[in-house]
């Protein structure tokens, strides 16, 4: 009986779990090769932590540099836009200066700004302040304001709170206005500069001689440059020429003027400078129109000295009236 139980029980084994195929070869396969070999962790290459370390650097640097950029514009500015128009300067909300130009401030012709600084006169004291300006649409960058020393406020005020500067610009759109103390940036503004009017009227100033017309600025040809000529002459051979006017510049000259054709007794000299179409006076500083006129001179029938103030720079038609009569312009470019 014993012996029977045994036997079912081997059958009842035989049709479960030790009869029949459980596994595949290819399974096998995989299974012992499992068991043979260890799984281990695989090191990266050490190429490839040179690149990824190397693009994880640079990453991080573009980040940085560029947040810094942004702060910078931002502090330098008041705003990432440098070119949005802006009468006041500020720092962490707090206002530093503001700029009043005048409401018909146009390209070619100087007009007069007021600085409102806002910070006490300690700031200032005994520290160079200057002024340039940058066009956003040339580049073209200029000293409006020559350095100076700061050594007392605004008459009438505790600081700088008016402090009053008068320019001009060349071109018409936006400039900025860029102020500095001791050479270090200081802050800025940005203004809108209006078009050159065309066809505005030339007004002559008062004081000038009455043989003066408005219809003699209408003969100038500013293609006729002046040239040189003789024995250092600058102008118009044979006709009117200047010694000491070979190196024009914006600071007090001495001038000597030789007219030919002529035994006149008197020389006036109107200054009239193309971009700003202004008329004023040149000679002794710019305090009068006319000067006597002495003997010959230098191979010309005529001559005078003078000294020579020049207010701005550009390109200036030099009128000249021999005994009160139109006689001849010397055209020349002043930049310096």
């Amino acid at each position: 009986m014993m012996e029977n139980e045994l036997n079912e029980l081997k059958k009842a084994m035989d049709s479960t779990t030790h009869k029949g195929r459980h596994f595949t070869e290819c399974q096998k396969s995989k299974i012992r090769h499992a068991v043979h070999n260890q799984v281990g962790t695989k090191s990266p290459k050490p190429f490839i932590i040179f690149i990824m370390t190397t693009v994880t650097i640079c990453l991080i640097g573009f980040f940085v540099s560029t947040e810094l950029l942004v702060k910078q514009n931002g502090a330098m500015n008041g705003s990432p836009n440098t070119w949005q128009v802006k009468h006041d300067y500020t720092e962490d909300n707090r206002l530093v200066f503001s700029i009043f130009p005048d409401p018909e401030l146009h390209e070619g012709k100087p007009y007069g700004y007021i600085f409102s600084f806002k910070e006490p006169f300690d700031t200032f004291k005994g520290k160079e302040l200057s002024i340039s300006a940058v066009h956003k649409e040339t580049g073209q960058r200029i000293e409006v304001v020559s350095p100076q020393i700061i050594t007392e406020p605004s008459n009438g005020y505790s600081s700088l709170q008016r402090f009053a500067a008068s320019f001009q610009v060349p071109d018409s759109g936006l400039w900025r206005y860029e102020v500095y103390l001791n050479g270090k940036t200081y802050g800025d503004v940005v203004v809108s500069v209006g078009k050159k009017e065309e066809g505005s009227p030339i007004i002559l100033p008062e004081g000038i001689p009455d043989y003066v017309q408005k219809s003699d600025f209408d003969k100038i040809n500013w293609d006729r440059k002046a040239t040189e000529f003789g024995r250092n002459l600058i102008g118009n051979e044979n006709r009117s020429g200047i010694i000491g006017a070979d190196m024009p510049s914006l600071t007090g000259q001495k001038w000597m003027w030789h007219l030919w054709d002529t035994e006149a007794s008197e020389l006036t000299v109107v200054g009239y400078h193309r971009e700003s179409g202004t008329v004023q006076p040149v000679l002794n500083n710019g305090e009068t129109w006319s000067i006597p006129l002495g003997g010959e001179n230098n191979g010309a029938d005529v001559h005078a000295p003078s000294s020579v103030t020049i207010p701005e720079r550009g390109e200036w038609a030099f009128v000249l009236y021999a005994g009160g009569e139109l006689f001849d312009v010397v055209v020349l470019e002043i930049e310096k």
